[in-house]
């Protein structure tokens, strides 16, 4: 007895015949689809792609961690400028100039009264209130002498020789009337040269002209 293919034995019930075209549509329709893409598609070699397409990355280790960038300070390239000036001389080797000595400003002397006449004689001191020989009231007080012959206004310097004061009188009035005496000089400039507890000294004089 013949056996019988399982195929055979399927297409006995529709259910399996529904199925057994179903798979053989599929099949063809496969195939076809299969055999235009083949047809379509151009010829590729079938080598396989190269390892340098997909970059190998080594594992990072501590020691080869990317550097930390310092932010750049300044934008401007950092060329130093030329110097444009010529590096001066030290000075020590320069000749040095003698310093310039401050001009003194000398101060003129003073003119001095030419002197016309000299003596010694004894002086006295008077203080009473009166009018004088030229008709000027008597001030004590005031730099002022009497003499027998010297024209009224003469300035005369009186000179006290124990201790080298002296002082300038006016002649303003006539006198001494005295042996011995030349000049009354007023309180203020007998006191100016002596004690007027003395009353009387000797005197040396310039007559200034």
């Amino acid at each position: 007895m013949t056996e019988k293919h399982p195929l055979v034995r399927t297409f006995k019930s529709p259910a399996g015949l529904t199925a057994s075209v179903a798979l053989g549509v599929a099949l063809a329709v496969g195939g076809t689809i299969g055999g235009i893409h083949l047809a379509s598609s151009p010829a590729t070699s079938t080598a396989p792609v190269a390892d340098a397409a997909v970059p190998t990355l080594a594992p990072s280790s501590p020691a080869t961690e990317l550097p930390t960038l310092a932010p750049s300070v300044s934008a401007s390239p950092s060329v130093s400028p030329q110097a444009t000036r010529t590096p001066a001389r030290a000075s020590r080797g320069n000749t040095r100039a003698a310093s310039p000595k401050p001009s003194v400003t000398k101060k003129p002397k003073p003119a001095t009264t030419p002197v016309v006449g000299t003596g010694s004689c004894g002086a006295s001191f008077y203080d009473q209130g009166q009018l004088t020989a030229n008709g000027e009231n008597f001030d004590p007080d005031s730099l002022t002498a009497a003499h027998l012959t010297l024209a009224f206004n003469t300035r005369v310097r009186v000179i006290n020789p124990a201790n080298g004061k002296s002082v300038v009188v006016r002649i303003n009035d006539r006198g001494p009337y005295v042996d011995g005496r030349c000049l009354d000089l007023s309180r203020a400039a007998f006191a100016a040269i002596a004690s007027t507890d003395l009353g009387a000294i000797t005197v040396r004089y310039e007559i200034l002209g």
